[in-house]
């Protein structure tokens, strides 16, 4: 799953949403805990995982699946 936090960045600058934004729209008070989700300090919850495939239209298996490219 380490290639979680790099298809979670492609997916929010694909879409031009900075972490600032993104903290709220997934409900989450400091943006910095979707910083280290995202360089791999940390591991998502599977509540985080579905709230992001819902958000970015993929499914969860695209976003864990390490061999699973995304087509977003």
């Amino acid at each position: 799953m380490h290639k979680f936090g790099q298809k979670l960045r492609i997916l929010r600058e694909k879409r031009g949403i900075s972490l600032r934004q993104l903290a709220p729209m997934l409900g989450i008070k400091a943006y910095s805990f979707i910083s280290e989700i995202e360089t791999g300090k940390k591991k998502p919850s599977l509540e985080f995982v579905l709230k992001i495939a819902e958000l970015f239209e993929v499914t969860p298996d695209q976003l864990l699946r390490d061999d699973l490219d995304l087509d977003a």
